[in-house]
């Protein structure tokens, strides 16, 4: 594609920094930091006006781990028609999980946590393509998403073929800059680097253990030869486009940084950037420390030493793995004598479905408190495919087991790392983000809290009993919470005026509502455009009785003698009426099937009467008549199977069936020598008007019918094509009487049998 084209050549000069600072260090001969480039690259995507979550395109790129720098190169083009007017496209960034966005401003969900993804605008004018740059240094390793959309839909139904729509292509390319030796610097030991001219960086990394509470980077010296003012800039973190991602601190000397709940498991990444503009090497000295506290045994809860013995229970702790490692390199950080901070509590893990998980605490699902030990839970949600549902998080107060009424729980939700532990100062932060605290008491025994797309990472729960009036007030305090955490694909099944659609881009599988009956937001809680249940009752009414109207069709039919006409119009009528009953929105709903197979029908018999209807008309012998019919039927139902919406489906037959008519009708014409049907009665008072009817039932359903209006222009059609079809009909033929159908089906004599009809 073409933007795949503008990226291979955007991409050395995206480069081209690199390459001169190669060309410049291998001049120099000093042993600088070496750098790969990659370059990642999808297809584009049609962008959709956005209506809901599905119309946003999603894209997924991995940031492979050591990425110094990022550009995505995001490229929106358009087609050359008249039809293709100038817009905008909001595209969204967010590490981690699907960004979160609302832009039609409607209401969350009560009980919903939302954090919106970091965006920006690409206008598309008169010009057929537009190129935007977003760059990033230091990006955090993992999964990236990118979802864009065109501005809000009109609600227009469009039929599809009918009209043409204007093409807008969004494609992204990444490309990143990983650093092939960074530094690895070891806890507690003390290192010497030097920045060197004119790299003027130095790319580092530590390795963050479980159980770790702090971590300090100290600048012990810093000496630049010759003698000038050392200036330095220290960024510890990687970069997510969240507030406070990473910390920064300019030095001119000694100084140091603190970070407190630092991420488990994970390397930390460590850059400092020459600041004294002279052209030389820096000298530093640098040293790291982890400070850590110890988990209490889990022999000590009987809910947990019930299930697990201790070595079970440590098996289950998030640090088994880094303790492993450290073991084995001898780098365990240093524990503080005798601290044991937190008590863990093992969490398992259920995969129920797809995007589905369950979390179930060992005992008796609840989490016994004691003094002010914060208890800690671990929250696995790092396959990669939980970060497109919801988390939900719920938590009640064992009231009988609370031994002080004026004791408070404190719970923080984090990822990454938990705090520990919490006072009533402090907030619910890690080092690099923000949690979500929740708080219990006697008179608020129970708290729910909802995460639409929560981060792809480990989840930590830290609960611990507070008591205001005096500190040492909780040593002997105890109480039991109820911890309930459960992944859905979709918050309260989106309600009764919803239901949850599962998407999927590239093997990734994330979820979305659906909202009826004017209902909006993520889980069709926003009723601001809500339609009231006797509107509701009214659109059921207006789509399923207009249907009647066929009655008067069918009636025309049996007295003309045309029974196959009759029995498609009743079908029609039939599946027409409970498919609109078994479509509406709401509490007016009825299905007496399949809704698939109602629609289907209901398609089926639409376009069949039409066919039948026309094919009458041209008054053919019975048998090219019936053949024409069942032929016709058959090819219709085949087109429909194809494409169940596609104009071509009721346009094909149209014509066919016209064709065949004005055939008939001019041959009859010419033969006879007068215009056929001869009677200007039958064009004045049944042709005429039926024709009317049928174009303006066309104009309807083609130009005039919207999402808003949908339940009483459609049911106009209704209206139209079935009062149509009665103008329409020919008359019987004039040997036979009215009704001779009845008398053809009860009478068992010869004279009723012999009443064989003959065209005009």
């Amino acid at each position: 594609m073409a933007g795949a084209r503008i990226a291979a050549l955007l991409a050395p000069l995206l480069l081209a920094p690199c390459a001169s600072l190669a060309r410049e260090t291998q001049s120099s001969g000093k042993d600088e930091p070496a750098y790969v480039p990659e370059h990642f690259s999808q297809n584009g995507q049609k962008l959709s006006f956005y209506s809901w979550y599905e119309n946003a395109r999603l894209f997924r790129f991995r940031v492979p781990e050591d990425s110094v720098k990022l550009s995505w190169l995001l490229q929106m083009s358009k087609g050359s028609g008249p039809e293709c007017d100038g817009t905008k496209a909001t595209i969204y960034f967010r590490y981690g999980a699907p960004p979160v966005i609302n832009p039609l401003s409607q209401q969350f969900p009560l009980n919903t946590s939302v954090r919106l993804s970091y965006n920006l605008t690409v206008s598309l004018g008169t010009a057929l393509e537009n190129t935007t740059h977003m760059n990033l240094s230091s990006p955090a390793a993992g999964d990236w998403f990118i979802a864009a959309h065109l501005p809000e839909a009109t609600g227009k139904i469009e039929v599809k073929g009918f009209a043409r729509s204007c093409a807008y292509i969004f494609q992204p390319d990444m490309f990143v800059l990983r650093v092939v030796d960074p530094v690895i610097l070891q806890p507690n030991t003390s290192t010497r680097q030097t920045i060197s001219w004119p790299a003027n960086v130095l790319h580092a990394k530590v390795f963050v253990p479980a159980y770790s509470t702090t971590f300090s980077f100290d600048l012990v010296s810093c000496t630049v030869s010759p003698a000038a003012p050392c200036s330095v800039r220290i960024t510890l973190g990687s970069a997510t486009l969240l507030p406070s991602s990473q910390k920064v601190l300019n030095c001119t000397g000694p100084c140091r940084l603190l970070l407190s709940s630092p991420p488990w498991e994970k390397w930390l990444q460590i850059t400092v950037e020459s600041l004294s503009g002279a052209r030389a090497d820096v000298a530093l000295e640098v040293t790291t420390s982890i400070t850590a506290c110890k988990p209490t045994d889990a022999s000590s809860f009987p809910s947990v030493s019930k299930h697990l013995n201790q070595s079970q229970a440590a098996s289950l702790s998030p640090g088994n793995a880094s303790a492993t490692w450290f073991a084995r390199t001898g780098a365990y950080p240093t524990l503080s004598q005798g601290s044991r901070c937190f008590q863990f509590q093992p969490v398992v893990r259920e995969d129920l479905d797809v995007v589905s998980v369950q979390f179930r605490v060992l005992g008796e699902s609840t989490v016994l408190l004691q003094g002010e030990t914060p208890a800690l839970l671990y929250f696995n949600l790092n396959s990669g495919m939980d970060s497109g549902g919801t988390l939900v998080l719920s938590l009640a107060l064992n009231k009988t087991s609370w031994t002080l009424e004026n004791t408070t729980v404190w719970a923080c939700l984090s990822t990454s790392a938990p705090v520990l532990p919490l006072n009533a100062t402090s907030s619910c932060r890690t080092a690099f983000s923000e949690g979500y605290l929740l708080n219990l008491n006697i008179s608020s025994a129970f708290v729910m809290l909802a995460i639409p797309y929560p981060e792809s990472a480990s989840w930590y729960l830290s609960l611990q009993l507070m008591c205001p009036k005096a500190p040492g007030e909780c040593e002997n305090a105890e109480g039991k919470v109820f911890v309930y955490a459960h992944l859905d694909p979709c918050f309260d099944n989106c309600g009764p005026y919803g239901y949850c659609s599962l998407l999927r881009r590239h093997g990734y599988v994330y979820a979305a509502c659906i909202c009826k009956a004017g209902r909006g937001g993520w889980s069709c809680t926003d009723d601001t455009k809500a339609q009231s249940v006797g509107r509701q009752m009214l659109a059921t009414l207006l789509l399923t009785l207009s249907n009647l109207l066929f009655l008067p069709a069918i009636a025309v039919a049996l007295y003309h003698y045309h029974l196959v006409e009759a029995s498609v119009y009743t079908f029609t009528m039939f599946f027409s009426t409970f498919y609109h009953a078994c479509d509406q929105p709401g509490v007016a709903v009825l299905c007496i099937m399949e809704y698939d197979t109602l629609q289907f029908c209901d398609f089926l018999g639409s376009v069949v009467s039409i066919w039948v209807t026309i094919v009458c008309m041209a008054r053919l012998q019975e048998i090219l008549k019936y053949i024409l019919c069942i032929l016709g039927t058959l090819f219709i139902a085949m087109s429909l199977q194809l494409d169940r919406w596609g104009i071509w489906n009721m346009l094909g037959p149209c014509l066919v069936a016209l064709i065949i008519l004005a055939a008939v009708w001019t041959h009859r014409g010419v033969t006879r020598r007068h215009c056929y049907p001869p009677s200007w009665k039958r064009w004045a008072f049944f042709l005429f008007p039926g024709i009317c009817l049928a174009f303006v039932a066309i104009l309807v359903y083609v130009l005039i019918q919207t999402k808003d209006n949908y339940y009483y222009t459609h049911s106009i059609w209704h209206m139209l094509v079935a009062s149509s079809a009665a103008f329409l009909l020919p008359p019987g033929d004039k040997h036979k009487n009215p009704w001779a159908w009845s008398r053809k089906l009860l009478c068992h004599y010869q004279i009723c049998r012999n009443l064989t009809p003959f065209p005009e």
